[in-house]
């Protein structure tokens, strides 16, 4: 069902924990769905230094929060507020159609959690 890189993300997750003094934090799903994503950003001069997840779910969506850290930490909050779900699903490489809200979250997660930054920072 699943594939390689799905399975290397979801049994070995890359930034899993919380940032204690984190600059934004999002947190998207619902315990109803199943699927809970939270995440914790450390940006300075608008580059997201540290990004860190803690998901409540499936295997495809502890996969895909942990790709979508991956790929924006680094990344200007610009950039990463440009990753769209495609971008999850691509760079896992797939995932089953009834799994692909799992990357819809991902997206929303990163979203939800620079949100939170941007209204810290006004």
């Amino acid at each position: 069902m699943y594939n390689e890189t799905v399975m290397e993300h979801f049994t070995n997750p890359r930034n899993v924990g919380e940032i204690e003094d984190a600059d934004g934090i999002g947190e998207v799903g619902s315990p109803q769905c199943g699927d809970i994503m939270k995440i914790f950003l450390k940006v300075e001069d608008n580059i997201i230094k540290d990004i860190k997840f803690k998901t409540f779910g499936c295997a495809s969506a502890i996969a895909s929060s942990s790709i979508m850290t991956d790929m924006v930490k680094g990344k200007t909050i610009e950039e990463a507020l440009a990753l769209t779900n495609k971008d999850v699903v691509d760079a896992l490489g797939g995932l089953p159609k009834p799994k692909v809200h799992c990357s819809v979250l991902a997206e929303e997660a990163i979203r939800s959690a620079i949100e939170d930054y941007k209204k810290k920072m006004k």
